[in-house]
């Protein structure tokens, strides 16, 4: 399976009926993990030490027995829910997304290293101010070019410094994911290559504080695929995130700038199914939700997935991939379909 990146489901029994829904201040003071599964937890001992899978954010009253152990408010989940999840024995990373719409300070990232153990690793999103090249009204619209665009100042100061001083050996990768470009832009691709270069070069190192960490670039033009982007990231010292998303082609076609960047890690953020088209995120979280249950399994996606992430650490490097409720319907679920894919594909001949 390791050559393979070169190479061109059954759902869970349902779980238990969940407790009643908690609120107000005794849901606060704890938010505690489902009962631990023996199956999960001895098909987590199968997966490589380098691989950590995840889901996007951690604050869905729908994982009742799938990461909690009964019904929680969002608004609970979203301040106490951390702990309990990183209590999972196949989630050992998870993205952090809020940091998009506004920059964290290095204590707001310690109180999140702190409720997690020792091997878990975060990926966190840069924030919009310096990966969006628009700034947007309040609908979303992009209204005007934004100055701030990959600034090098402010992409180190309010994004990689404080997450390094916050997560230390904790943080897994710091994703720039540079938002849809507009067509003139497009057409500008070398002096937008250069300033993605000159902000990367820019940005403090993360070893020897995140001896794991990882700088990922993920995009929304397929326009950035060529030999040029691989250029800029390797000579930056940084990887390409995969974004699997209708916006982007499929997998294995984004598989050729990897091949480029190889020997190296993988990030990968697998945020909504192709059946959805580039602008069915509201769509799929209608048709989803409570994010309870595998609605449309993707094992082609899943599948290919798992052959990557073989081959990276099968090869001695780190993988961080996260997986939102959007790509099949349940994010955990989708985790533990993965794994059981990784895991099978490491079991004896004579086992399988």
């Amino acid at each position: 399976m390791q050559d393979s990146l070169f190479d061109d489901p059954n759902e869970p029994a349902p779980a238990s009926p969940a407790p009643k829904k908690r609120t107000g201040s005794a849901a606060a003071a704890k938010v505690r993990s489902a009962p631990a599964d023996a199956a999960q937890q001895a098909l987590a001992r199968t997966l490589p030490p380098q691989l950590r899978l995840g889901t996007s954010s951690w604050f869905f009253p729908g994982w009742a027995g799938l990461v909690w152990d009964g019904e929680y408010e969002q608004s609970v989940l979203s301040k106490h829910g951390l702990e309990a999840y990183a209590q999972h024995p196949l989630l050992r990373t998870v993205s952090v997304d809020r940091s998009f719409y506004r920059a964290l300070s290095a204590s707001q990232f310690a109180a999140y290293a702190q409720q997690v153990p020792e091997d878990f690793r975060f990926v966190v999103k840069a924030p919009g101010l310096v990966a969006d090249a628009l700034v947007r009204g309040e609908d979303g619209r992009g209204m005007q070019p934004n100055p701030a665009f990959l600034d090098p100042a402010l992409a180190a100061q309010d994004f990689v410094q404080p997450a390094l001083d916050g997560l230390g050996a904790k943080l897994g990768a710091l994703v720039f994911q540079l938002s849809p470009l507009p067509a003139p832009m497009l057409t500008q691709m070398p002096e937008l290559l250069q300033r993605l270069r000159r902000m990367l070069q820019a940005l403090p190192a993360l070893r020897p504080a995140a001896p794991e960490g990882v700088i990922a670039v993920e995009v929304r033009n397929p326009e950035f695929l060529t030999p040029a982007f691989a250029d800029v990231l390797r000579g930056a010292g940084a990887t390409y995130c995969l974004g699997l998303h209708p916006k982007m082609p499929p997998i294995a076609e984004q598989l050729p700038v990897l091949r480029a960047l190889w020997p190296g890690p993988l990030v990968c953020r697998w945020n909504l199914n192709r059946l959805h088209g580039a602008y069915g995120y509201e769509e799929a979280k209608q048709l989803y939700e409570p994010f309870d249950k595998l609605v449309d399994p993707d094992p082609e996606t899943r599948g290919t997935l798992a052959r990557v992430i073989a081959a990276t650490t099968g090869a001695g490097h780190a993988a961080y991939v996260t997986i939102n409720n959007k790509a099949e319907g349940s994010a955990p679920l989708s985790v533990l379909a993965l794994a059981e894919v990784l895991g099978l594909g490491r079991q004896p001949a004579d086992d399988q």
